[in-house]
């Protein structure tokens, strides 16, 4: 284990050590875009596993606006923002104090005003040369189950925390497995004005990042993310044998949802990208959390389609035309 991988850790545990005094009966997960896709698996694994504490998902600027009732001195809640600029999300973190909250903030930058403005925070790396244990996604997990140990006793943090030191190695393999895939895709889909993603569970936040964040913030193709329950409520109206789907089918419980909405699309679909966590090698990651892990591999699995689609389309995913140029 290398020294950084350490020290992740121990930043986790330095905020474990401050639950230990505290009764937290919820937790708010808060952030925008890419960092509020990162925590639709953790919200997931609360949901799951957690006895007493509840959980929610709000966008930073609605936090503060909805106002939640049951925000206050018993809450924890969890900032994200990768440069830790974003101001609605600083702002939330000042309005979780006002409220008595414990506000910790995930963030790659120590220095910015999100860190400064929580009560803690917790520092992770980015980038594709960066083990999986030191991402936003491997320490908010960290910190996630092991708020479950410490304040109802879960016994899966340790599995975890294994599970996640072995995670670098199953996205390598995963990655080659779609090398030849990404690049297929990428050539075949680099004049779609539309693609659609879709998933369900913990997989959801992977499809929302892709469809948000990669494909219209970064690509300027049209898309939307499809919670693969709903598909059967209206979008599935849309599918022919013209309309691309990107259909992640992961390994937690909801599965049954993305299998049946796959087998629809089969029927009357042609253009269909399936990523399936079932093809993957999860070697290293015990059985008891697999199903947690799944939508990690299928997100980094889909960077590297990401990747792969920006260069068929000589469109660089650095490329804005409004964001941190205009007002706004």
């Amino acid at each position: 284990m290398s020294k950084t991988v350490v020290n992740v850790k121990s930043d986790v545990q330095a905020v474990l050590n401050e639950l230990k005094s505290k009764q937290i009966r919820n937790v708010f997960f808060v952030a925008c875009g890419g960092s509020s896709a990162i925590m639709y698996p953790a919200k997931y694994v609360l949901d799951r596993e957690a006895q007493q504490i509840t959980s929610d998902l709000y966008s930073s600027n609605e936090f503060i606006h909805r106002n939640p009732q049951q925000l206050g001195k018993d809450s924890l809640v969890i900032l994200c923002s990768m440069s830790g600029t974003t101001p609605e999300t600083t702002e939330a973190a000042k309005f979780a104090k006002s409220k008595g909250a414990y506000a910790v903030a995930l963030t790659n930058e120590p220095t910015s005003p999100l860190a400064h403005n929580a009560d803690i925070f917790i520092k992770y790396e980015w980038g594709n040369d960066i083990d999986a244990f030191e991402t936003n996604l491997g320490v908010l997990y960290q910190l996630v189950f092991g708020l479950l140990y410490v304040a109802e006793k879960n016994d899966k943090f340790a599995k975890l925390v294994t599970s996640l030191e072995n995670l670098q190695s199953v996205y390598e393999k995963a990655l080659e497995y779609e090398a030849s895939n990404a690049r297929k895709f990428a050539e075949s889909h680099k004049s779609e004005p539309v693609i659609y993603t879709m998933a369900s569970g913990s997989n959801y936040g992977a499809a929302y990042s892709f469809s948000i964040c990669i494909l219209m913030e970064m690509q300027w193709i049209h898309s939307h993310a499809i919670h693969a329950g709903e598909y059967f409520h209206g979008p599935f109206e849309i599918i022919d044998e013209n309309v691309p789907f990107i259909i992640l089918a992961g390994l937690d419980e909801t599965r049954p949802l993305e299998e049946r909405a796959l087998s629809f699309s089969k029927r009357y679909g042609k253009k269909l990208t399936v990523l399936d966590a079932k093809a993957y090698d999860f070697e290293g990651i015990d059985k008891d959390v697999q199903g947690y892990i799944a939508p990690l591999v299928l997100n980094r699995v889909l960077r590297q389609y990401a990747e792969e689609l920006a260069e068929a389309r000589n469109h660089p995913l650095s490329k804005r035309r409004y964001m941190w140029k205009v007002e706004y």
